[in-house]
């Protein structure tokens, strides 16, 4: 067995390496960036080496600079996580060159698995279930029309060294085909240096369900039952589960077999995954297989009591695989959720930034560990105070829950949601938390379309109704309630300015445009002891119980005899005053006064906000990587401003009406806040 593995990565997967290497009794060294210096996994590793400049290019990107990295620290072998140069053939055969053993496939599977053309021939060729459709390169858009046609519509154009959503377009006609291809084609030479497209038959209300398999160098392959990965937003996952609340028993076996099939085609050794789409019939086709660990392994290891980095480890050790199809089991149900730095309010734009309070819900399963099942896990890269930097993706954390069945974990999924508290950048959590909440997903009655379909124009606050909205109020007087008991006990007080408590209060819901809610309620006196209250709103009665303290953002307790998570804090944007509390993703902000001040604060004129039409303001924290405009010049409606770079997107700012620019404010290179001005017209 290894005595030392270097982890050619970053953030939560690199931790995640960690953790089980340090189970196995192997030491680990980490490499970073200049931005990731005070980076977790940096922190938890025995050893750490700098590779360079933030950009990755620069960076994890730098195969040399690896390879330098576990020559100079005695590294006997490179785990490479998933993303930068996990599946890069190269530095997969440079690893065997330099004799450390690289902890994933031969540099042979890799390049087999990562054309995808060739992928789909070697697919064939081992009876795998393929997508109809032309598996050569297509040449012209007009060829592309014929063969469309021949196929029969819908049809999907995909870019051979496609990825991540990249160089992809559905078309339902001769003009989209057209189109499409063209587009395609330009979109895979700049993205890949690549331009080679084919076409396959599109399947109808598809989904995306992935199985894991896992060989050895002895010839050994099994499969590791499957992955339900179809509610994705623009082909990006968001929320996993295994097993898949729609395939039959025989579908599974079907599938299993056919992923094995193929990894044993290619001599597939380490942890891989094989991945298909499968129609509203069960009829399954072969998409491509990712040679490489995945995002979402984890809710595998909780349904199989398998640890995968660790299995991955011993292969490339050696070892055979020390169990059989037979022994795989299939306990209970795991999801997990992509916990992902971005606004869901704004389209869902990069958050970046220092992470005021980063505190995840309480654990009760771990990294490496899978003896503790049916409980909450959270593998992350970041902490509390930590910075999260502009340069990587989005995702910072992923929530991992495992319960007896699919009920059981939607439900510990929505509670351990309220319990994960982020603040400083904005997450993805209300959105998630909407998900799932939604009927659809509830039921299993899904597909990969159902978040364009459900959310087509975007997301909004009301998306996320609450189920008894009353709540919220209530726990809104519990907590200023809680705040005035502790206030009137305070000593040396003058006579008659002495704080009083109170029963009755109104809790005034701060709404847009001054559209505020005023909601009486009554709260009965503390009954015995501290932190239990009666409270009633509108005729119904909230018995509530706590012993969180005042400045605790994370509020845990009973209401009427049930457990509830919330979030509750001082101080918001709208008001410094007033309350925010947050709950299964709906978040009121509130204050909560006297019946009289209510009174009084209704007559309160309301201050309308500033008319910002005349400047072009930053969406997001971000790099300002172009200005197109200069002053004096006359702009039209939709003509490009500037261009922000943040998390490997580049978000294009479009002006909203005509004008004529009066003045640049910030500058190219300038790092962004959100709402900083841009622009200023006349």
């Amino acid at each position: 067995m290894f005595k030392k593995i270097l982890i050619a990565n970053r953030g939560e997967i690199a931790c995640r390496v960690i953790a089980t290497a340090h189970k196995m009794g192997i030491q680990t060294v980490a490499v970073y960036s200049e931005a990731d210096k005070e980076a977790r996994h940096v922190q938890l590793a025995d050893e750490a080496v700098l590779l360079g400049p933030a950009p990755s290019r620069e960076s994890y990107l730098v195969a040399e600079k690896i390879i330098a990295a576990a020559k100079a620290t005695g590294a006997q072998a490179i785990h490479p996580g998933y993303g930068f140069l996990s599946e890069n053939t190269e530095f997969a055969k440079r690893c065997e060159d330099e004799g450390i053993a690289f902890i994933g496939p031969k540099a042979h599977s890799i390049a087999a698995m990562g054309d995808k053309i060739a992928s789909k021939k070697l697919a064939n060729e081992a009876k795998v279930n393929t997508i109809p459709g032309y598996n050569d390169a297509i040449d012209t858009a007009e060829q592309a029309v014929e063969i469309a046609k021949g196929i029969g519509y819908p049809v999907m154009i995909k870019a051979s060294a496609g990825g991540g959503g990249k160089g992809l377009r559905v078309a339902f006609n001769d003009k989209e085909a057209f189109e499409g291809f063209t587009s395609c084609r330009n979109e895979a030479r700049n993205s890949f240096g690549d331009d080679r497209v084919f076409i396959e038959k599109y399947v109808l209300e598809p989904r995306h369900i992935e199985i894991q398999i896992l060989g050895d160098s002895h010839g050994n392959v099994v499969y590791l039952n499957e992955r339900e990965c179809s509610i994705q937003r623009r082909h990006q996952k968001v929320i996993e589960e295994a097993p898949s609340p729609f395939i039959s028993d025989a579908t599974r076996k079907a599938m299993g077999e056919q992923a094995v099939a193929l990894a044993k085609a290619v001599k597939y050794q380490s942890a891989g995954t094989v991945e298909f789409v499968v129609g509203k019939d069960q009829d399954f086709y072969f998409l491509e297989m990712n040679t490489r660990l995945q995002v979402e392994h984890p809710v595998t290891e909780c349904i199989t009591g398998l640890d995968l980095v660790e299995q991955m480890i011993r292969v490339a050790a050696g070892e055979k695989l020390s169990f059989a199809q037979a022994d795989v089991k299939r306990d209970g149900w795991a999801i997990e959720c992509r916990i992902n730095a971005e606004d869901p309010f704004r389209n869902f734009l990069p958050s970046t930034g220092r992470l005021v309070r980063f505190q995840t819900p309480k654990q009760t399963m771990f990294q490496g560990n899978t003896s503790a099942l049916q409980g909450v896990r959270v593998d992350t890269g970041v902490q509390d105070g930590g910075e999260i930097p502009m340069f990587y993706d989005s995702m910072i954390a992923k929530l991992i829950v495992h319960g007896k069945d699919r009920n059981e974990a939607i439900a510990k999924m929505r509670e351990a949601l309220n319990g994960f508290v982020i603040r400083g950048i904005s997450s993805n959590i209300p959105f998630q938390a909407a998900l799932l909440a939604h009927p659809k997903f509830v039921t299993g009655e899904f597909n990969t379309g159902f978040i364009a379909e459900h959310y087509a124009h975007g997301f909004r606050a009301e998306d996320v109704p609450h189920d008894d909205h009353d709540f919220l109020a209530a726990l809104a007087a519990f907590v200023r309630r809680k705040s005035r008991e502790r206030a009137a006990g305070l000593s040396g007080q003058l006579p008659g300015y002495d704080v009083k408590v109170g029963q009755d209060y109104t809790v005034v819901e701060l709404g847009q445009g001054g559209n505020n809610r005023y909601v009486q309620v009554h709260v009965d006196e503390f009954v015995g002891k501290s932190g239990v209250a009666q409270i009633t709103v509108d005729g119904k009665t909230y018995a509530i119980e706590s012993n969180s303290r005042l400045n605790d953002i994370r509020i845990e307790g009973t209401c009427n005899g049930k457990p509830f998570t919330a979030q509750v804090e001082r101080g918001t944007v709208k008001n410094p005053l007033a309350l925010q509390v947050q709950h299964n993703g709906t978040r009121i902000e509130a204050l909560v006064m006297s019946p009289r001040m209510a009174e009084l604060h209704k007559l309160m004129p309301f201050k309308a906000p500033p008319d910002l039409s005349r400047f072009v303001i930053s969406p997001m924290p971000g790099l300002l990587v172009e200005v197109s405009v200069q002053p004096g010049q006359k702009v039209q409606a939709g003509e490009r401003v500037a261009v922000i770079e943040a998390m490997k997107m580049e978000n294009v700012l479009f002006a909203a009406q005509d004008g004529v620019v009066k003045k640049v404010v910030a500058a190219k290179g300038e790092s962004l806040t959100v709402d900083q001005m841009i622009v200023e017209f006349e």
